[in-house]
């Protein structure tokens, strides 16, 4: 636990949170971050997510796994986002291979959604709460957690706004997701409330510019609000 003193409790840095220092230091210093922010109506996705899980009880689905399906199908279109930086080369992948960075103690997890592009939005969902099941619990393998393509991390359920995520390396971009929350926002020239989401999208500069980033996240807004192939069985 470490040392206690009147003033202040002194506790050592565990194993995985030194892993976590070390590279998250790596990657503030040596990666040319810049962001992309968008804010994202999210009425469309809430209404039919609530319709969907309603008619199926068994296997429902958070806005988390739905996001992951939006992302995994807007970087099929837009397969520069979709890489790794490799020394002097630029590893583009053809499949959507999604970290999803979750809190564990002591630290951050990012198990891996494979094939991501592949799967429906319910083997999305089955997938991540065993994925999140076992990361609580130190019993990913370490091919569940190393590699991606792609990173995703969520505090909107905690309730903030927006934030800057930091790039996992050799990935070359991870979005950063906020919560939803009424606004009042201006349709057709008059005012209305919508519930919108920020979503802010952190990316290599040594590997993409600004207007793939910004072509990917149009696609992303245009996949969440008209969400109805995200909830078809089929394959996108």
């Amino acid at each position: 636990m470490g040392e206690v003193t009147n003033s202040y409790r002194t506790i050592s840095l565990s194993p995985l949170r030194k892993i976590i220092a070390a590279r998250m230091t790596e990657a503030k210093q040596t990666i040319p971050h810049y962001r992309l922010s968008v804010d994202i109506e999210m009425d469309a996705l809430l209404a039919l997510r609530k319709h969907f899980n309603a008619d199926q009880p068994n296997s429902k689905v958070s806005v988390n796994d739905v996001i992951i399906k939006a992302c995994a199908n807007a970087l099929m279109e837009k397969p520069a986002i979709n890489s790794q930086l490799v020394g002097d080369e630029i590893h583009q992948y053809q499949q959507a291979d999604i970290a999803i960075v979750m809190a564990v103690e002591g630290g951050l997890s990012t198990p891996i959604v494979r094939h991501a592009n592949e799967k429906n939005v319910q083997e999305i969902a089955l997938e991540v709460k065993d994925l999140a099941s076992r990361a609580t619990v130190g019993q990913l393998k370490m091919d569940e957690i190393q590699g991606g393509s792609f990173s995703i991390s969520n505090l909107g359920m905690y309730g903030v706004d927006q934030f800057d995520a930091i790039i996992n390396p050799p990935q070359c971009a991870i979005l950063a997701i906020g919560s939803a929350k009424p606004q009042v926002v201006v349709k057709n020239g008059e005012l209305a409330i919508a519930t919108i989401m920020r979503a802010t999208l952190s990316l290599d500069h040594r590997a993409i510019d600004g207007a793939a980033g910004a072509e990917f996240l149009a696609v992303l807004c245009e996949q969440l609000q008209n969400p109805e192939i995200l909830f078809s069985k089929n394959v996108s």
